[in-house]
């Protein structure tokens, strides 16, 4: 175990109560577990203790929010600097796998029974309540669109962030616990949920939420105005050699939308935030690191509206000032009269969060008032056939609460089917 890795474990505490694990970890990872057996170089036994209740540590100890998570609530923080648990987490994963250990590893064998499910949509969700269903016996099977598996992780979350060979090995060790992929076979086009409803058991449906939200601003239909969802997941980015960009938003999207297009060569990336920094829901790590790349920011700023003839030309901005709401525990932003000003822009990115897919609303399924699949406390929907998870459902955005999403909806499906 290299030194600085030794020296980290040690610094662990051993809580015995684990605020670290229960109160800020979404999926409640035993985290002074793994770490004790990481500090023994018990690498096998520190990747089971996480196993337990993560199939995702590898990518979990790279992009979670550590700080507004585990690390926040970590003893060892109140004082000084808390312990690095998506560090270790990270390490632990990356050095069982280079001594050769999977994650069927950790896991006792158990022979498949007759009971079928079907997942669909393989991101962080699908591939959690696919795991934990396959290794209690049950075959599954994964619907997927694309040509591979790991949806955001692959296709919204940038390589600097997260290496696709993490997700890659991720996604091989889920499968090789004996789980069937259907690629290119998409919900709505190839199949519909009445046809495979006959096939299955029971189905969890994790197809995610992708469009981006809009701010409803004049101009916003002019060219040069893009989704940072859909720019991330296709791939289809302009030519930003000498121009001016905007992203708007303060969320982990918009931090690598801003990131992505300034290392595409972008001559100025600017991210407008109504709201002060310290409100940002990015990890306060993003954020820095995109100051140190050359983003530049404009906090309690708001857009008017956008400007152009065909084409994005200007955009108008509002200062705003933070004002306590009644009944409201954030500061809220509010413009100040006669602050407007104008800056000239090339493309305007909207980072704001996201929405399901139009054709979610014909799933004969019922959903609550932001769009969003309704679940109960069992992650069943309307239709006690199926269940539902992650941004799909509504889920709080992140990999780790997705994830979790999955493997609570599939301990449900087990004791229900």
């Amino acid at each position: 175990m290299i030194r600085e890795i030794a020296e980290k474990t040690k610094y662990c505490l051993n809580c015995k109560v684990k605020p670290c694990s229960q109160k800020g970890c979404p999926l409640n990872n035993n985290i002074p577990g793994f770490i004790q057996a990481l500090k023994s170089e018990e690498y096998l036994e520190a990747y089971k203790i996480l196993s337990e209740t993560t199939v995702l540590p590898g990518v979990c100890g790279r992009i979670c929010p550590h700080e507004k998570q585990c690390q926040g609530s970590c003893v060892r923080g109140i004082k000084g600097e808390p312990v690095s648990i998506g560090e270790l987490e990270a390490y632990t994963f990356d050095t069982a796998h280079t001594l050769g250990y999977r994650l069927s590893d950790c896991y006792e064998k158990i022979e498949k029974n007759n009971t079928k499910v079907a997942v669909i949509g393989g991101g962080p969700a699908g591939l959690t309540c696919a795991a934990f269903l396959a290794k209690a016996g049950i075959q599954v099977t994964i619907y997927e669109k694309y040509d591979y598996l790991g949806g955001l992780l692959i296709f919204g979350i940038p390589n600097f962030r997260l290496p696709k060979e993490i997700v890659e090995q991720t996604v091989k060790d889920i499968l090789d616990l004996g789980i069937t992929v259907k690629y290119h076979t998409e919900l709505g086009k190839d199949f519909t949920l009445n046809e495979i409803e006959e096939k299955y058991d029971a189905i969890f449906l994790s197809i995610g939420a992708n469009v981006s939200s809009k701010m409803g601003v004049e101009g916003e239909e002019l060219s040069g105005v893009y989704g940072g969802n859909e720019l991330l997941e296709y791939n289809l980015h302009p030519d930003y050699t000498n121009k001016k960009v905007i992203v708007v938003g303060g969320g982990n999207v918009a931090m690598d939308c801003a990131r992505t297009i300034n290392k595409l060569g972008a001559k100025e990336v600017t991210v407008v935030y109504r709201r002060a920094e310290e409100q940002m829901p990015a990890e306060r790590k993003e954020i820095l690191d995109a100051k140190k790349e050359g983003v530049k920011f404009a906090f309690q700023n708001n857009i008017v509206k956008i400007l152009g003839e065909n084409k994005v030309e200007k955009v108008e901005l509002i200062k705003t000032k933070l004002i306590q709401k009644e009944g409201e525990s954030r500061l809220s932003p509010v413009n100040i009269e006669n602050s407007n000003y104008q800056v000239d822009v090339d493309y305007i990115v909207m980072a704001l969060g996201s929405k399901p897919q139009e054709y979610v609303k014909d799933l004969g399924l019922d959903l609550n008032k932001w769009g969003n699949i309704q679940i109960d406390d069992e992650y069943k929907t309307s239709n006690s056939k199926i269940y539902s998870g992650g941004d799909l459902a509504g889920i709080k955005g992140t990999v780790a609460w997705a994830a979790n999403s999955g493997r609570e909806a599939a301990k449900n499906i087990i004791k229900n089917i």
